[in-house]
C-alpha cells in the first residue's frame, strides 16, 4: 500500500471520530500550554531580576552584616554582627578605588497623609542615594547634605507611595506627611523603577536623611547595608580588598578570625537569583510535563480502544493486501497527528496564557522560541512513544481471527 494512501486512511479515521479525537488531544494541549506558560513565567522573572540589578550599575558593591561566629560555631541564625554609621564613615576614606559610600538603615513604618495611610519601607540614607542606586527624580528634589547634617524632617517618596495614598504625585510635593508619628515635609517623588516580578517593589519606599533616621525616628545607628561604588569595573577587586581591610580594622578582627560582614557585587546577585529562578522554572516545568505525559497515556488508551473497535476493519485491510507494516504505520500516524495537533493547540494556549499572566496578573513573562520548539517536538515524541504499542498490537492481529471478530 502506498504511503499516501496509508496517511489518507489514518486521517480519515480521525475525521470520523472528531469529538473523540479532540478530547484525546486535549490532554496534550494542556500539557504543552502549561510547559510554555511556566517557562515564560520563569524566563520573564529572570530577565526582570537581571534588568533591575544591571540598572543599579556594574560597579556597585553591597556590604551587609555577617553572622556572628562563636568558638562553637554560629551562635544563632538570626544573630548578625553590628554594622554602624561609623563603619560607613570609615569606608569614605578606604582608598582611591572607592568612589562613593551610601549607608542605609531601614524600618517598616506607617506613612499617613490626611485620612489615608500606607505601611511601607522607610530608608535612612544620604543624598548620594540617587547616584549610587541609579534613581532619578520625577517631581521635586532630593534632600541635601545640609538637610542631613541638620537632621531635618524632610522626605522623598518612592513612585508607588502616592498611588498607595490615593494622591497625585505632583500634589504631594511640599505637603506634610506623618512617618512613624513624626511630621515630615515631602521634597520630591522618585521616578519609577518598575516592579521586579516578585522580588520586592523598589518603588514602595520613603527616603529620609540618615541623621534624622538615626537620632529622631529609629533611635539607632545600626545599618542594614552599605552601598559602595567602585571607580570602575577594573577596580572592583581593589575596592573589595580596601573595604575588607578597613572594616576588619574598624571591627578589630585579629588574623584568623573570619569576617563579620559580607561584600557582594552585582555578579553575585545575578548568579544567585539566576540559579534560584532556574530551579523554580525546572521544578514547575517538570510538574507541567507530567500533564503532557498524562495526555500521552490518554492517547495510548484511546488508540488501544480504537484497535479493539476496528479489529474487523483491520482484518479486511489485511485480506485486501495490507501488510503489518502498513497497519503499524497507519495507527502510528494517527497517534502522532493527534499529538502534533495537540502541540499546536498547546502553543497557542501557552502563548495566550503567558500574555494573560502579564496583562492581568502583572507578572513578567517572556516566551522563548526554543521552549515552543521543544514543547512541539516533545509532543511528537509523546505520540510516537505512546502510539507504538497500540500500532504494534494492530499490526500483529491475525487477519482470519480479525474477520471473525464481532
Amino acid at each position: 500500500m502506498l504511503l499516501g494512501e496509508t496517511i489518507g486512511v489514518a486521517l480519515g479515521a480521525l475525521r470520523a471520530n472528531k469529538l473523540r479525537s479532540f478530547l484525546t488531544m486535549l490532554g496534550v494541549v494542556i500539557g504543552v500550554g502549561a510547559v510554555i506558560a511556566v517557562v515564560a513565567l520563569g524566563r520573564g522573572a529572570q530577565e526582570s531580576v537581571n534588568a533591575r540589578i544591571s540598572a543599579l550599575g556594574t560597579t556597585l558593591l553591597t556590604v551587609q552584616p555577617g553572622q556572628i561566629f562563636a568558638p562553637g560555631g554560629v551562635s544563632s541564625g538570626n544573630d548578625r554582627a553590628p554594622m554602624t554609621v561609623a563603619d560607613a564613615k570609615a569606608l569614605d576614606s578606604a582608598g582611591p578605588a572607592v568612589a562613593a559610600v551610601e549607608p542605609e538603615m531601614q524600618k517598616q513604618l506607617q506613612v499617613q497623609y490626611l485620612n489615608t495611610n500606607t505601611n511601607t519601607t522607610v530608608l535612612g540614607t544620604t543624598p548620594n542615594y540617587l547616584d549610587v542606586r541609579k534613581y532619578t527624580m520625577a517631581y521635586g528634589k532630593m534632600f541635601t547634605a545640609g538637610d542631613d547634617r541638620g537632621s531635618r524632617s524632610v522626605a522623598v517618596l518612592g513612585a508607588a507611595i502616592p498611588d498607595n495614598l490615593g494622591v497625585p504625585a505632583a500634589n504631594l510635593v511640599g505637603q506634610n506627611v506623618r512617618i512613624g508619628g513624626f511630621l515630615f515635609q515631602v521634597l520630591g517623588v522618585l521616578a519609577s523603577k518598575g516592579n521586579s516580578g516578585g522580588f520586592g517593589n523598589p518603588d514602595d519606599q520613603v527616603l529620609i536623611p540618615l541623621t534624622t533616621a538615626q537620632f529622631r525616628v529609629f533611635g539607632s545607628d545600626r545599618l542594614r547595608q552599605i552601598g559602595v561604588l567602585a571607580e570602575s569595573e577594573a577596580e572592583i577587586p581593589q575596592a573589595m580588598a580596601a573595604i575588607q581591610r578597613t572594616l576588619r580594622r574598624v571591627h578589630r578582627l585579629r588574623v584568623g578570625i573570619p569576617d563579620d560582614f559580607q561584600i557582594r557585587n552585582q555578579a553575585d546577585f545575578l548568579n544567585t537569583l539566576g540559579e534560584t529562578t532556574q530551579i523554580f522554572t525546572f521544578l514547575l516545568s517538570g510538574i507541567a510535563a507530567v500533564s503532557l505525559l498524562v495526555g500521552g497515556i490518554g492517547i495510548m488508551n484511546i488508540m488501544l480502544v480504537s484497535v479493539t473497535e476496528r479489529t474487523r476493519e483491520i482484518g479486511v485491510r489485511k485480506a485486501l493486501g495490507a501488510t503489518p507494516k502498513n497497519i503499524l504505520l497507519q495507527f502510528l500516524i494517527e497517534a502522532v497527528v493527534l499529538c502534533l495537533l495537540g502541540g499546536l493547540g498547546g502553543i497557542v494556549f501557552g502563548w495566550v496564557g503567558a500574555v494573560a499572566l502579564a496583562k492581568f496578573g502583572n507578572f513578567n513573562t517572556s516566551v522563548a522560541p526554543s521552549s515552543v520548539l521543544l514543547a512541539f517536538f516533545f509532543s511528537g515524541f509523546v505520540g510516537i512513544l505512546f502510539g507504538v504499542w497500540p500500532a504494534r498490537r494492530a499490526a500483529s492481529l491475525d487477519p482470519i481471527q480479525s474477520l471473525r471478530y464481532e
